[in-house]
């Protein structure tokens, strides 16, 4: 379960990596609640929208996917973490500035090798907006922002434990790379943990349909 749970934290800006092709096909009517999430709840049509996409993505980079009912399972389980954290975001007043946005969704365009316009464009085409993309980037940057605050003050490292990170790699990195490799190596840990707390401490009612 830690590593399924901690899968739900790596999607961030993962729109420039995904065709747009067929994003607009998944988008259906607002039909029913699929989960409950504290005083929030996940539509059905979002579950199709992230699956759409997900599937997309993961077909173009060649891995080899599992059933349906297991990845929309998955999916919905990452839309859960996601939609906690976007709660405790509101909570804590945070927010994103416009300039740091407007840079992200800049580098999705020239990610699909467009200009912002052309992106625009695309996405209009598809029957989607540049305003659904701002809108997915900047759920994403305020997970981040909660993410560095919350997890970022647990992770601490000592000279002692780089300098024997070191030695464990046979002293063929600096001690910066290491300082950088072992800290990685610590948050992951820590995220994992944050997760499963965040987790287990919201209020879920999943209502996904067991042949869906």
């Amino acid at each position: 379960m830690r590593s399924r749970h901690f899968a739900t934290l790596l999607l961030a800006l993962t729109l420039g990596a995904a065709p747009l092709t067929g994003l607009a096909q998944a988008r259906e009517p607002l039909d029913r609640i699929v989960a409950v999430v504290n005083d929030g709840a996940i539509m059905a049509s979002q579950l199709e929208d992230r699956f759409v996409q997900t599937k997309r993505q993961l077909n173009t980079q060649g891995v080899d996917l599992p059933p349906d009912r297991v990845l929309r399972e998955q999916i919905l389980d990452r839309l859960v973490v996601e939609e906690i954290q976007l709660q405790m975001a509101r909570e804590a007043n945070l927010s994103v500035d416009d300039t740091e946005l407007n840079r992200q969704v800049r580098a999705i365009a020239q990610s699909n090798n467009m200009t912002l316009d052309q992106f625009a464009d695309a996405l209009e085409a598809d029957g989607l907006s540049l305003g659904v993309v701002r809108d997915q980037v900047r759920r994403e940057l305020l997970m981040r922002e909660l993410q560095q605050r919350r997890v970022g003050g647990r992770v601490s490292l000592s000279e002692r434990e780089v300098d024997r990170f070191i030695e464990q790699q046979g002293g063929n990195m600096s001690r910066d790379q290491a300082r950088q490799a072992l800290f990685q190596r610590k948050a992951n840990d820590e995220m994992e943990d944050w997760v499963q707390e965040i987790r287990s401490d919201a209020f879920v009612d999943e209502r996904l349909e067991p042949n869906a």
